[in-house]
């Protein structure tokens, strides 16, 4: 017998009970392709025969005449993880090839395992440490790396491995190969949670799994160093951060979030670098989750969140 959670729900003074199924026994199908007829009732089509009950599905379009077409659905259904593959045989066989279509299925249950690359500044780190800690990010974080030791008591005090390589301005191959060897076949996803380094792209290439970076600002703005200190300079009436994909083109990769916060010329330098890393913690936290809940899609520079 499968077992199930239970959890209360009040309504109007009266106490009502409602059945949430295992993460065992959810799972997500995207479907990107040329838009066209008959998409979601394929897809449909295939879970129902399947037995699956559609729990959410989320759609969109570039152009209903030939655009881009994007899909999100989330289904229940028993013994997942033992009829995956038929289950994918058939999305490949009835949707993948009769629609020319990328389809990704996955479990809920399957967290991805994500490093954290951090330099000096903490308070993005430790955001999402302690979210995971929590429980609030659907994340497992294997590993955080840094070019400075200056943060390893915060990171061990939260279980979590923590890996010191130092980075030679000079040469920063030596540093890349061992971040290779640490990350390659471990990760799913690696964050940038304000490390201070430029990445190559031989690095990405290599390693091979989405990079997310949280920049200071609502770009493009102020690039570069001292971004507050710009800022101030310019008399900015907001400041704001950007979660992005790392690409070889710094700081051009598809968006994923972004957020500003009102500020004025009474606020110091150091005022708006608090504020801002407020917003650089949310921004990021977003988008990682977002990422690790395959709710975004991306199209060249463009990104579909649903």
């Amino acid at each position: 017998m499968t077992s199930v959670e239970i959890e209360p729900r009040i309504t109007t003074g009266v106490v009502e009970h409602i059945t949430k199924p295992e993460p065992r026994s959810l799972g997500r199908v995207l479907i990107q392709c040329r838009d066209q007829p008959g998409i979601v009732s394929a897809v449909s089509r295939v879970l129902t025969d399947f037995g699956a009950n559609i729990t959410s599905l989320d759609q969109y379009s570039t152009d209903p005449s030939g655009g881009q077409f994007f899909q999100r659905t989330e289904f229940h259904l028993e013994n997942l993880n033992a009829r995956r593959t038929d289950l994918d045989k058939e999305l490949g066989d009835r949707i993948r090839d009769v629609y020319d279509a990328q389809v990704t299925l996955s479990r809920v249950a399957y967290r991805k395992r994500v490093a954290i690359f951090v330099s000096k500044t903490d308070h993005c780190l430790l955001d999402l440490l302690w979210r995971h800690r929590s429980g609030e990010l659907p994340v497992d974080i294997v590993m955080v790396v840094s070019n400075h030791s200056d943060l390893a008591d915060d990171v061990h005090y939260f279980g979590i491995p923590f890996m010191h390589v130092p980075v030679d301005p000079k040469d920063k191959t030596v540093a890349e190969n061992r971040h290779l060897d640490l990350l390659r076949d471990n990760v799913d996803l690696i964050v940038l949670a304000r490390y201070m380094q430029i990445i190559s792209e031989r690095f990405l290439n290599e390693v091979n799994v989405p990079v997310i970076n949280i920049h200071h600002s609502f770009l493009p703005a102020f690039i570069g160093a001292a971004p507050y200190r710009k800022a101030k300079e310019r008399g900015v009436k907001m400041v704001g951060a950007t979660a992005h994909y790392v690409t070889a083109e710094l700081d051009q990769g598809p968006i994923i979030e972004q957020d500003v916060i009102r500020v004025d010329h009474s606020h110091s330098t150091q005022e708006l670098m608090r504020k801002g890393a407020e917003v650089e913690r949310q921004v990021l936290t977003r988008a990682v989750s977002w990422h690790c809940e395959d709710k975004v899609m991306r199209y060249g520079n463009l990104t579909v969140v649903i």
